[in-house]
């Protein structure tokens, strides 16, 4: 799929969007909570996709997409938010909030170097429970629907999420990311 990208050839759109539609379509969904809006974020994530590749050559396409619709839907939320909300991703940024350090705690380091210390966590925690705090933060799915996804309890996410944040924290402290 990449090559017809780097080929300029439009079939690499059709491709992608029948391998990865559902998937862009669903965090869109999930950020905007609005039909119209999510497929009209999707069919930006396809244009940036065409215009970044190439020179980009992503080593996990699906991985590649899905931050760009995602940061294409978080940037249309935000100019949005004060007509529409998306509950689930309020909440999730707000719990996130509590435990992320911002420019005053972490002098020098920026996101870039955060979200690292995030994924070492991360890789370094029980499959489950990374795709949990994933599903949740970053596809920003509600809680029932992860439980209703994992086979869980609610209150078993819930418990989850709680305890992989506080974790988080003292790992950010640790690393002194967060003091």
């Amino acid at each position: 799929m990449i090559e017809l990208y780097f080929e300029r050839n439009e079939q690499a759109i059709k491709e992608t969007d029948i391998k990865y539609g559902k998937l862009c379509h669903k965090i869109a969904y999930n950020i905007l909570n609005n039909l119209q809006d999510s497929e009209e974020c999707v069919n930006d994530t396809y244009l940036g996709v065409w215009n970044k590749i190439p020179p980009t050559r992503p080593d996990n396409f699906k991985a590649y997409i899905s931050k760009i619709v995602r940061s294409i839907s978080i940037d249309k939320f935000r100019k949005q938010k004060a007509k529409k909300r998306s509950a689930d991703m309020v909440m999730a940024l707000d719990e996130l909030a509590d435990i992320l350090p911002d420019e005053r705690y972490a002098p020098g380091r920026n996101d870039e170097e955060i979200g690292k210390s995030i994924s070492i966590f991360l890789n370094k925690q029980k499959e489950v429970v990374r795709r949990v705090f994933l599903l949740k933060y970053f596809y920003f799915e509600s809680n029932i629907a992860i439980a209703e996804r994992c086979g869980f309890t609610e209150r078993k996410v819930t418990h989850m999420l709680a305890h992989t944040r506080a974790q988080l924290k003292e790992y950010l402290i640790k690393e002194e990311i967060y003091l």
